[in-house]
């Protein structure tokens, strides 16, 4: 939603994102569900069950944000559709936000992808925004990991 006045508009988007993770958070308490099941996955869970053999810069890339599944390290300001868990984010989740209503220059993402899945090294408040103002892709510079085992499909 854009009214226009750019300072709004990301305080909304950032209070409509907080909204949408408690109702996701009230919605696995009301069915039982472990909080293990809301949060984002590692590179080390994914990777580390695979072995890991090499990895490979592949460069920039606009790569689907559906398939961003987890970080590199645990991260509990977001949930695992990168939603705000807090209100600790808030400033620079809104300064990013209110950047890129402005037209500035935002930097790529940086991932890791293992099979057809991709874990954020640096750029989780970026895919938390573009997930709230429902992006279907992101820039990353992407590197890929060689893995023992294929990735299902």
């Amino acid at each position: 939603m854009d009214t226009g006045f750019p300072l709004a508009d990301v305080a909304d988007d950032f209070l409509r994102a907080r909204r949408h993770q408690a109702a996701a958070r009230l919605t696995d308490w009301i069915l039982q569900r472990p909080a293990s099941a809301s949060r984002l996955l590692t590179l080390a869970e994914v990777a580390g069950m695979r072995g890991t053999h090499s990895e490979r810069s592949l460069g920039l890339q606009s790569i689907p944000l559906a398939t961003i599944v987890g970080t590199l390290d645990p991260r509990p300001d977001f949930d695992r559709s990168f939603r705000p868990t807090s209100n600790r984010c808030r400033s620079r989740w809104e300064g990013l936000a209110l950047a890129q209503r402005r037209g500035e220059p935002i930097p790529p993402i940086r991932v890791y992808r293992v099979g057809g899945q991709h874990f954020v090294e640096d750029g989780c408040h970026r895919v938390s925004i573009a997930a709230a103002t429902h992006q279907k892709t992101i820039d990353a510079y992407v590197t890929e990991i060689v893995t023992g085992v294929p990735a299902r499909r």
